[in-house]
């Protein structure tokens, strides 16, 4: 049998890793913006590619997910560390906070991987397993160095964390900064007895803001 010349082959693995990264870049874009439910037929329409293509380079939407996020968890991996390698402890623990809400605020697709189920996705499950830990032990070197309030626990830290993005999907098209405000409300509720509480960054959501938001929540995207 005839085989065809290697020189003849590779503008078709050229003509796959454009169409891989066409892909990807138009994923990361429409995830960002509108989270993960958005129809492949539509990423491989915003990429210029067939739906077939498509599904020749990533075989489901977990597949893409699982590829796309993997870069975005290991910042988060790398905030973790940076925090714990901070010598004072309340720095580390509100600098992984804040960096969090800094990530998810600019990729609505990432806040929902942080709280989705992984279990087809094994890049992804793996790096945010080795944030946990690392969150707990931020979260433990300020309870041990006195600069939380007592009752503080490690295992209180991601939960405060899926507040405060909480906070940054509802008000990401009316203030998208507004979610600093309620971190430092959330950090003064954590800080111990007798400590001085900085003032609140910016001001409230007013109620027409308020209306806003809930009302770009339920409009199609």
């Amino acid at each position: 049998m005839a085989t065809v010349p290697t020189g003849e082959r590779r503008p078709l693995r050229s003509d796959a890793e454009r169409n891989r990264r066409r892909i990807v870049a138009a994923a990361r874009e429409l995830f960002a913006d509108r989270g993960l439910d958005v129809p492949m037929e539509e990423i491989a329409s915003r990429a210029g590619v067939g739906t077939g293509t498509f599904y020749r380079r990533f075989a489901n939407r977990d597949a893409l997910i699982d590829a796309l996020f993997e870069d975005r968890m290991l910042e988060l991996v790398d905030a973790a560390e940076r925090a714990l390698a901070d010598p004072d402890p309340w720095a580390g623990l509100e600098s992984f906070l804040r960096r969090s809400a800094e990530l998810q605020g600019a990729d609505r697709g990432l806040k929902e991987v942080l709280s989705c189920d992984l279990a087809t996705m094994d890049r992804v499950r793996r790096i945010r397993e080795r944030i946990l830990p690392l969150a707990e032990r931020i979260a433990a070197r300020a309870v041990e160095a006195g600069r939380v309030r007592p009752d503080f626990a490690p295992a209180d830290l991601p939960l405060l964390g899926m507040m405060v993005a909480q906070i940054v999907d509802f008000a990401r098209d009316v203030d998208p900064d507004v979610w600093r405000r309620y971190l430092a409300l959330l950090l003064d509720g954590l800080r111990p007895e007798g400590d001085e509480r900085p003032p609140l960054p910016g001001g409230p959501l007013t109620a027409e803001e308020i209306d806003a938001a809930m009302a770009s929540r339920h409009a199609p995207r």
